[in-house]
């Protein structure tokens, strides 16, 4: 009895400790986003090569730098993370075991977070801050497509301004950093103004002329485009105007609409708002239009805009029968003195070129016309 209850507590003892509980779950999207975000993904395997490359165990390369130091690396790292560096090793010489290479033309911080990249596909937020130019050189020139989206990404957030745009421009198109060059042109149009008064702009016109041409082109092309469309959306608005003009035109004449409209029609003084913002500015139009002497074309200002929407009603209009009732209760209403209109479209249906040259009168006077109309 007493080994059985030695082995009971003995098991008690030794009970495993429960999973912890399944927290949120974590769709592909968010892991692949968080994994952009952070600058290397902690894992044991990542620490492991940080600490080969620190210390250097084993190198077999040595890379030469500016200032005189010297990076110890290993080759069949350096190899397999880049082909520049495995054709650059397979051309050096060394003594024995140790082979040697040179990057010069950066400092050597830069090169030293550059291997380190190799090997842990790590970085220093710092780090990247300050050598991130540098970095993209030496992506671009040992062919680390990696790396070179780090610092390609690192750039377009937040790092252009009006002082360094230029140069960032010229170095995106020596890498080969086509989206980056674009957002730097983009820049550069926007603040045309502020970027060419800078020293970058007046180097870049000593050193590539013909760069500093093509900016200058595409300016004055984006301005170019920026009118055609501020003129279509200003014609468009146009038009927009004028159509609803038509639509309350032939609303009143048909429908009528508050205290307007055919003379058989009862109005009710009740009505709700009419949906048509130009049908306040028609009825002043037309109200002025029976009563005043000089309603013959050509006489009063307020009434030669009334003979231009008719005219211009009498060419777009697709209902003929429509406008014929109407023509014959105009008739009526101007043998009994209250209307004196006439349809002088079918007049100018006969003769083409007036009546392109009528259409293209009322085009190019739409806007004051609409504007009158709904003013008087």
């Amino acid at each position: 009895m007493g080994n059985g209850d030695d082995f009971t507590i003995k098991a008690k003892k030794e009970i495993p400790v429960p999973p912890p509980l399944c927290g949120r779950l974590t769709t592909s999207y968010q892991l692949n986003r968080m994994a952009r975000d952070v600058p290397c993904a902690p894992s044991a395997m990542s620490d492991m090569w940080d600490h080969l490359f620190d210390e250097a165990y084993r190198a077999d390369v040595l890379i030469n730098t500016d200032n005189g130091i010297i990076i110890y690396a290993h080759a069949s790292i350096l190899g397999v993370a880049s082909p520049v560096l495995k054709n650059m090793l397979k051309l050096s010489k060394g003594r024995g075991h140790q082979r040697s290479i040179s990057i010069h033309g950066v400092p050597h911080d830069a090169v030293r977070v550059f291997i380190r990249f190799l090997y842990s596909s790590c970085y220093e937020r710092n780090e990247l801050e300050e050598h991130v130019l540098h970095l993209l050189v030496l992506s671009h020139a040992f062919v680390i497509p990696r790396l070179k989206r780090v610092c390609e990404r690192r750039l377009e957030n937040g790092f252009l301004t009006t002082e360094n745009v230029v140069d960032i421009f010229q170095l995106a198109l020596l890498c080969d950093v086509p989206r980056l060059s674009l957002i730097c042109h983009r820049f550069i149009l926007k603040s045309f103004k502020a970027v060419s008064a800078t020293e970058g702009w007046q180097a870049m016109k000593e050193s590539h002329p013909m760069l500093e041409r093509e900016i200058t082109m595409s300016m004055i092309y984006e301005d170019r485009i920026r009118k055609e469309r501020t003129k279509w959306l200003q014609d468009r608005k146009t038009y927009l105007e004028l159509y609803e003009a038509m639509e309350a035109l032939v609303h009143i004449c048909k429908d009528g609409c508050r205290t307007i409209g055919p003379y058989d029609k009862a109005f009710n003084k009740d009505h709700a708002p009419c949906k048509y913002e130009a049908c306040k500015g028609l009825e002043l139009l037309f109200r002025h239009f029976s009563k005043c002497n000089l309603r013959a074309p050509g006489g009063c200002i307020h009434c030669k805009r009334m003979w231009q929407l008719l005219e211009l009603h009498s060419h777009l209009c697709a209902d003929s029968d429509m406008c014929k009732n109407i023509e014959v209760q105009n008739n009526e209403c101007k043998q009994k003195g209250r209307y004196e209109v006439e349809d002088i479209g079918e007049k100018d249906l006969e003769n083409e070129k007036h009546l392109r040259s009528s259409i293209l009168f009322i085009c190019n006077n739409t806007w004051e016309m609409t504007a009158r109309c709904i003013l008087y």
